[in-house]
């Protein structure tokens, strides 16, 4: 079954853009235009990552990021910052707050691509996470 992800932006083009090069890639996309679609899409569709960008109506991509990331259920979903916010401090910030990337516009279609590809296997290397495992230490 395809990987689904979660393309936020406010910006139609872009979203559009994000959205034909994931498909095309074998990905099943996912859209919303604003930080609160975005929450809304996430409980129902339960996506596997999210493409998000920073500013946006009625909620931004930061305030997205922490309620995904206070939740159980959605904590570790990995999270890729899209946005023009290309300042340093922008930059620090989202790495900071825990993204698994952080990509500024322009961007190339096929490096977020290649983002996707990476973390995706990350994870599957990773293997499935055991919550109820004892940690072994060694004495």
């Amino acid at each position: 079954m395809a990987k689904k992800i979660l393309v936020v932006d406010d910006e139609r083009h872009i979203v559009r853009l994000v959205e034909v090069n994931l498909s095309r890639a074998g990905y099943e996309v996912l859209t919303a235009y604003d930080g609160v679609e975005a929450l809304e899409v996430f409980a129902r569709e339960k996506p596997d990552m999210v493409v998000l960008d920073v500013m946006m109506p009625r909620m931004d991509g930061f305030e997205v990021l922490k309620k995904l990331q206070a939740d159980h259920s959605s904590a570790n979903v990995p999270i890729i910052m899209l946005t023009a916010k290309a300042q340093d401090a922008d930059i620090f910030r989202g790495w900071s707050s825990g993204v698994s990337s952080y990509l500024t516009k322009p961007f190339n279609p096929r490096e977020l691509l290649t983002f996707v590809e990476r973390i995706f296997q990350s994870l599957d290397d990773a293997g499935p996470e055991d919550d109820d495992s004892e940690p072994v230490w060694e004495v």
